[in-house]
């Protein structure tokens, strides 16, 4: 069976990516898919690999569509300057695509090298930089790690309306990044 001339893995990459912002990631099925796109659900076998396949794609998809937010936030920003444009990025993205930012989170299967790729991309330019702190290599790791903990920590809360106070939420956010950095500089 051929594929159906116009349909083609970003098509159909960018369709689920839609249906999981808009209502969930849990809707995203192929039947869904494949009705939104005006196929048949067997038709899209031609490009991914069943429900599995297609999350797949979507999470590279999203973690290179994260990475491109954060590359293009920090400009020539360094140091706090530049956590803080990441930061915001960050929090951007999981507000603009909460289904799609939901499978950026996974670690990346051994296996899967597309996937892997992408997510040490993001981990490059993160540990690039915290090189403005002058952080060994694996301790640049740690501070990442604690840094995405926090950062989806807050996208959660906020996806789920727990910030019910009438405090500015990007207001916390800056301020507890800069608390953060603040406690960077003296470990």
């Amino acid at each position: 069976m051929s594929p159906r001339r116009g349909l083609d893995l970003m098509t159909i990459v960018e369709e689920a990516a839609a249906i999981a912002d808009e209502q969930g990631i849990q809707e995203v099925t192929l039947a869904s898919l494949a009705q939104k796109l005006g196929v048949r659900s067997p038709s899209l076998y031609n490009h991914v690999n069943g429900l599995t396949g297609l999350r797949n794609q979507l999470a590279i998809y999203g973690l290179k569509k994260l990475t491109a937010a954060i590359h293009e936030s920090l400009k020539e920003q360094t140091g706090d300057e530049a956590i803080h444009a990441i930061s915001s990025a960050y929090i951007s993205f999981a507000r603009s695509h909460p289904g799609v930012y939901e499978l950026t989170l996974r670690s990346p299967d051994a296996d899967d090298e597309e996937y892997a790729s992408a997510a040490q991309v993001l981990v490059d330019i993160l540990v690039q930089t915290l090189s403005y702190y002058q952080l060994d290599r694996e301790k640049s790791i740690h501070i990442v790690r604690g840094l995405r903990s926090f950062l989806h920590g807050f996208a959660s809360i906020e996806q789920k309306g727990g910030f019910g106070m009438p405090q500015a939420v990007d207001d916390s956010l800056s301020i507890t990044i800069q608390t953060y950095l603040n406690g960077l500089r003296k470990s």
